[in-house]
């Protein structure tokens, strides 16, 4: 799973990007902010596809 999906899955959730840091948007929701790293069609890693479900509360995979 790339950031893009990634991101694709939290804005149906309702986050949306606050800003985008070089190759890292920042999604937020309710003052929750969360970066997610978008770095063409290279995958995400599971610890941090992980790490993300835990913080969004959204489930990825």
């Amino acid at each position: 799973m790339n950031g893009k999906e990634v991101i694709a899955k939290l804005k149906a959730a309702g986050w949306s990007v606050n800003r985008i840091h070089g190759s890292h948007q920042i999604m937020t929701k309710g003052g929750q902010a969360v970066p997610v790293p978008v770095h063409g069609s290279r995958d995400i890693g599971a610890g941090l596809i992980s790490a993300l479900q835990r913080q969004t509360g959204v489930k990825l995979k």
